[in-house]
C-alpha cells in the first residue's frame, strides 16, 4: 500500500465553468442481465451500490461519446465549433494509440483547435479541468472544451465476475471561459502514488509488454484491480485530500453547496461523506444507473446535477476524481 505523500496545491483565477454536456449510450445492462455471467447481482449492490451501467454499441468509440457529449455541451454554451481554441480530452480508451482522441474528436467537429489526451483514468478528468482552466486564466485560450470519456466495457475481462460489473460507458463535457470576476478554482490538489499503480493496471499493450499471442491468452489486455486495497487507498486520499483542499480555500465543509467524486462505489462515497460531515443532500451520486465510468464519471455527474438545478450561480463545488495510477484530483469550484 503507498504511504502516502501530498500532492501539489494551487489555485486559478478568472476562469468559470460556462456550460456542461454528457453522453451515454442506449444500452442499459442491469445486475440481472449480468447473472448469465455468473455475477450476484445482490452482491454487486451491497458492496458497491451499482445496480446497472450503459454500454457502447459495437460501433461506437471513445470519440464518438466525446462527439455527443460535445455537441450537448456547446449547445448550452451557445457556441460554434470555431469557437474553440482548446480540446482536451481525459481518457484510458482511445480510439487509437495514436491519433489521439481529441484528434478525432477535433476533425469531426471541424474545430480548428490544439487538441491533446490526458491519461489520468479516473483522475483524467481533473488533470484535464486544472490543465485547460490554467490555459484560460493565463490568457491562451478564451473557449477550452474539457472531456472526460471512457469505452471500459472493453477494457474488462467478462470473466472477472467482481470487476466486470463494476465498470459502464460515457462521456461528460464542460466548456471552459474566462471571467475577471469570478475566483475559478479557489483550490486544487493534484497528485500521484505511482508506488500503487500494480494495484489499478492494464499489464499488456504497451512498450514495456507488447500485446503477444501468449499475453492474450492469458488475459493481460485487461484491466486487473486489486479490489481491498484500491477501496483502503481511495478512502484515505478522498479525505486527506479533500479536507487539504478546504483548509488552502479556507473554507469549511459545511459551507460547500455541492460535493460531487467519482463515482466509483457507494461505500467510498459514504465514508468521504461521514469524514467530511457533509449533508447527504448535498452529494450528488448516480453511480447506481452508470457505474463507475472512469473519466467520465465526475463530468457525467456534474451534468446531471446543473440538469437538475441543483447547482447554481454562486455555489461552492467540491469535485474530487481517484484511480489509476494510481492518481487524483481534487479542485473546490466557484460556479
Amino acid at each position: 500500500m503507498p504511504k502516502g505523500s501530498r500532492g501539489r496545491m494551487g489555485q486559478i483565477s478568472g476562469v468559470r465553468i460556462a456550460a456542461t454536456g454528457s453522453y451515454v449510450p442506449e444500452e442499459i445492462v442491469t445486475n440481472e442481465d449480468l447473472a448469465a455471467l455468473g455475477c450476484d447481482s445482490e452482491w454487486i449492490i451491497r458492496r458497491t451500490g451499482i445496480r446497472e451501467r450503459r454500454r457502447a454499441s459495437h460501433n461506437e468509440a471513445t470519440s464518438d461519446l466525446c462527439y455527443e457529449a460535445a455537441v450537448r455541451c456547446m449547445r448550452e454554451a451557445n457556441i460554434a465549433a470555431s469557437d474553440l481554441d482548446l480540446i482536451v480530452v481525459a481518457t484510458i480508451t482511445p480510439d487509437n494509440p495514436t491519433p489521439s482522441t481529441a484528434c478525432h474528436l477535433q476533425k469531426r467537429l471541424n474545430a480548428i483547435a490544439p487538441s491533446m489526451d490526458i491519461n489520468a483514468a479516473c483522475a483524467g478528468f481533473m488533470y484535464g479541468l486544472v490543465t485547460a482552466a490554467q490555459f484560460v486564466a493565463a490568457g491562451n485560450s478564451k473557449c477550452a472544451l474539457v472531456i472526460g470519456a471512457d469505452v471500459m466495457s472493453r477494457t474488462i475481462n467478462p470473466e472477472d465476475k467482481k470487476t466486470y460489473p463494476l465498470f459502464g460507458d460515457a462521456a461528460g463535457a464542460v466548456i471552459l471561459q474566462p471571467e475577471a470576476e469570478t475566483k475559478g478554482i479557489s483550490s486544487y490538489q493534484l497528485g500521484s502514488e505511482g508506488c500503487g499503480g500494480e494495484m489499478l493496471c492494464i499489464p499488456a499493450g504497451g512498450t514495456r509488454a507488447p500485446l503477444t499471442p501468449e499475453r492474450y491468452e492469458t488475459g493481460q489486455q485487461y484491466l486487473l484491480m486489486d479490489g481491498r486495497n484500491v477501496f483502503k487507498w481511495a478512502v484515505r486520499v478522498v479525505d486527506e485530500s479533500a479536507k487539504q483542499v478546504l483548509e488552502h480555500a479556507n473554507v469549511a465543509a459545511n459551507e460547500l453547496d455541492m460535493v460531487i467524486l467519482h463515482q466509483a462505489n457507494q461505500r467510498i462515497i459514504d465514508s468521504a461523506v461521514s469524514d467530511l460531515d457533509v449533508p447527504r443532500e448535498k452529494v450528488f451520486v448516480n453511480l447506481d444507473r452508470y457505474g463507475n465510468t472512469s473519466g467520465a464519471s465526475i463530468p457525467l455527474a456534474l451534468d446531471e446535477a446543473v440538469k437538475e438545478n441543483k447547482i447554481k450561480r454562486g455555489d461552492r463545488v467540491l469535485m474530487c476524481g481517484f484511480g489509476s495510477g494510481l492518481a487524483w484530483g481534487t479542485a473546490l469550484v466557484n460556479w
